[in-house]
């Protein structure tokens, strides 16, 4: 069996995160422990007693759910002599997760992949006015539908597809205007909802620039090796292992759209059968249950999971 191991982004976030496999798991502890030191913030203390508020910030909630993902492959490390490389074909992350995929594989260190997503955060936050910027949900459209959509609701602004998450499920970002209009619009062309997400910036649109200029910046000084697995980049959804050019792909990743169901497609045609995901949530696995034809599904983000899965392997 070909496995993909894929890797949350925002929106998994939930306090309480990752307090199990800490009080289950010395190495889970480890980890959580390295990315505290590294921010200089007991983020930990965030995840596990909240307020949800201040977890949800991007700044936390990205640092925080790299946290959780790799608390978890550490744990099957230790606890299994689980060898990514060997148990895996790809490794994949929707959004701030392919950071999260890339530590897992070895290309960042994990305080590096703290202070990077910390950073990034901050960016992403920064780029636009709190207000200005909106993103929504389009559900019941296919991917080309809502593209329309979003072009016809731009009216001079920016909007546009942010995220292809497969199934009907697309996010359209930029002006809040523009996005708008675009769920008014998208009402008209057959779609089953439409939505206002409660996110603080528009990412994955042009109006991220100033925060892909500094991802830019913030890479260029961090070490980067070519990891252990195939990573299938969430801005071309085919694989890539080059450290320069992962480098490149981070940074118009900021701006870019994130094509998931291109992504799994992709997988699944290079002979993937069974998808992992690896951390807090099921968001992923919902989205390949919808994309993949017949995938076999596992979610690993509790001890219970842990446990489970080595079992498995």
């Amino acid at each position: 069996m070909t496995r993909a191991f894929t890797f949350p982004g925002q929106g998994s976030q939930a306090v309480g995160m990752g307090r199990e496999l800490a009080e289950a798991f010395a190495s889970a502890r480890e980890v959580f422990g390295e990315v505290d030191d590294a921010l200089g913030q007991n983020l930990s203390k965030l995840m596990w007693e909240g307020p949800q508020e201040d977890l949800t910030l991007t700044e936390n909630a990205q640092p925080a759910i790299m946290a959780v993902s790799l608390a978890v492959i550490r744990t099957l490390e230790k606890e299994g002599s689980f060898v990514l490389s060997d148990k895996a074909a790809f490794v994949a992350g929707h959004s701030l997760g392919e950071y999260s995929a890339l530590a897992a594989a070895g290309s960042f260190t994990i305080a590096d992949t703290a202070r990077l997503l910390k950073r990034r955060g901050q960016a992403m936050q920064r780029a636009v006015p709190v207000g200005e910027g909106a993103m929504a949900a389009l559900l019941g459209l296919e991917f080309d539908q809502a593209a329309e959509v979003a072009s016809e609701a731009a009216q001079g602004e920016v909007c546009a597809a942010a995220n292809d998450n497969g199934g009907g499920q697309v996010v359209v970002s930029g002006a809040r205007k523009a996005v708008e209009r675009a769920i008014e619009i998208a009402k008209t062309k057959g779609a089953k909802r439409s939505m206002l997400l409660p996110v603080s910036a528009p990412f994955h649109c042009s109006l991220m620039q100033p925060a892909a200029d500094e991802m830019a910046e913030a890479l260029g000084g961090v070490d980067l090796k070519s990891p252990s697995v195939p990573l299938v980049a969430n801005v071309t959804a085919s694989r890539v292992a080059d450290p320069a050019t992962i480098r490149d792909l981070l940074v118009k990743q900021v701006t870019g759209m994130v094509r998931w169901r291109e992504s799994v497609l992709y997988m699944e045609a290079e002979g993937v059968s069974s998808f992992v995901e690896v951390g807090a949530g099921k968001a992923l696995s919902g989205m390949v249950k919808r994309i993949a034809k017949e995938p076999e599904i596992l979610s690993v983000g509790t001890p219970g999971d842990v446990e489970a899965f080595l079992k498995t392997i």
